[in-house]
């Protein structure tokens, strides 16, 4: 029954003061009792010995130090450089004469010109004094920098510049004053950011080379370049104005990039056709003439046949043409003729329709005439040769 009561029995919490107290004023008295117990073993000397020792003990393991990954540790004997250290347990000398100084080199850090990222979600602060700067056409720009940079070397870092990071800041607005200076207020705003930004990355990793900081530039960013507030209004309807320029004259050059090759293939057709008929034409002439060279020994030959043959063709070129057969029967008989007509002609004439044979008879009336004017021509001279 009491063993039930016992443990239903709420605990208190242990009073830790109470109990350090109890502790120590035992560890003092078992301690004071040994050493009144032996005080004729133990010399003022060789309880002195034994003190130092164990100082000495615990001020040679103070120098006992770890460096993790990525850093570097530089060690300073006296204030002077003495090594460099890489990841691992190391040991140096204690304090005062040596002191190890931790440099992570694997860290990416920033810089700000210009203006100041709370990096809480709301629009970063402007800082007029750093961003407002000076064109060579006497315009001013509002211009906000970023450089990301890391050390390459922990001993430079520490030891040739005192403030690292306030010179690089210095520096950078230094060089970007000079690059911005030295151009137009256009081409730092529109096409020239990537060729500024290139230039001040390399004067600032020359300057930083020359101070041996111990610096790297890992990237420059141009955040943001525009024209002051109270003219950015009017900047802006100009580039509008600008782009509206631009664009017009690259729709003209695409109309005048159309129209030309046109044009030029027109040209270079129209000069074919030209060479081709002027080779047609000089065939054709030459062709006619060595013809009648042929033509002419054959009727020095014999010119009556020649001329009875050549009337003959004329003759049987003329009718094949015609849907008409004459019939000559005599000198004092009339002359009788027989249309032939194709079927098929003869019954797309049929169904031709009327407006359309009014419109084909002066058309066949003309062809006739010249078929006979081209017979008269051709018919040989009745004169003897």
């Amino acid at each position: 029954m009491s063993s039930e009561k016992h443990t239903t029995k709420q605990t208190q919490q242990p009073d830790w003061k109470f109990e350090f107290e109890k502790h120590w004023k035992a560890f003092y008295r078992k301690s004071a009792d040994y050493f009144v117990s032996r005080k004729n073993q133990l010399s003022l000397s060789k309880i002195g010995g034994i003190a130092c020792g164990g100082l000495l003990l615990m001020w040679l393991a103070s120098g006992v130090y770890i460096i993790d990954e990525g850093n570097r540790g530089v060690v300073s004997r006296f204030g002077a450089y003495s090594e460099t250290t890489r990841p691992g347990p190391h040991w140096h000398l204690p304090m005062p004469i040596e002191k190890v100084a931790i440099v992570n080199v694997e860290q990416q850090r920033f810089i700000e010109v210009g203006y100041r990222d709370t990096g809480r979600g709301s629009k970063a602060a402007t800082i007029p004094q750093e961003s407002l700067m000076l064109t060579t056409d006497e315009n001013i720009v509002n211009v906000r920098l970023a450089v990301q940079y890391q050390i390459n070397n922990a001993r430079d870092y520490l030891f040739n510049v005192k403030d690292s990071e306030a010179t690089l800041k210095q520096l950078t607005e230094s060089v970007e004053r000079a690059v911005i200076g030295a151009n137009n207020m256009d081409f730092v705003l529109t096409e020239g950011r990537s060729e500024i930004v290139a230039q001040i990355k390399r004067d600032i990793q020359a300057a930083m080379d020359d101070y041996k900081a111990g610096i790297i530039i890992a990237s420059v960013n141009l955040q943001d370049a525009q024209p002051p507030e109270e003219v950015q209004g009017a900047f802006e309807d100009a580039i509008r104005a600008r782009e509206d320029k631009q664009r017009l004259i690259n729709e003209a050059e695409a109309y005048s990039n159309e129209i030309i090759p046109k044009a030029r293939g027109a040209a270079a057709r129209l000069l074919l056709e030209a060479e081709a008929y002027e080779a047609e034409k000089v065939a054709k002439a030459k062709g006619e003439t060595e013809r009648f060279d042929q033509l002419l020994v054959e009727y020095e030959k014999a010119p009556a046949i020649t001329r009875k043959r050549l009337y003959l063709e004329a003759r049987e070129k003329l009718f094949s043409s015609t849907n008409k057969v004459i019939v000559d029967a005599g000198q004092s008989a009339p002359q009788l003729y027989m249309p032939l007509q194709n079927p098929a002609s003869h019954l797309a004439a049929e169904n031709k329709s009327p407006e359309a044979q009014i419109a084909a008879e002066p058309a066949a009336i003309d062809k006739n005439n010249a078929q006979k004017s081209a017979a008269n021509a051709l018919r040989p001279s009745r004169s003897k040769p």
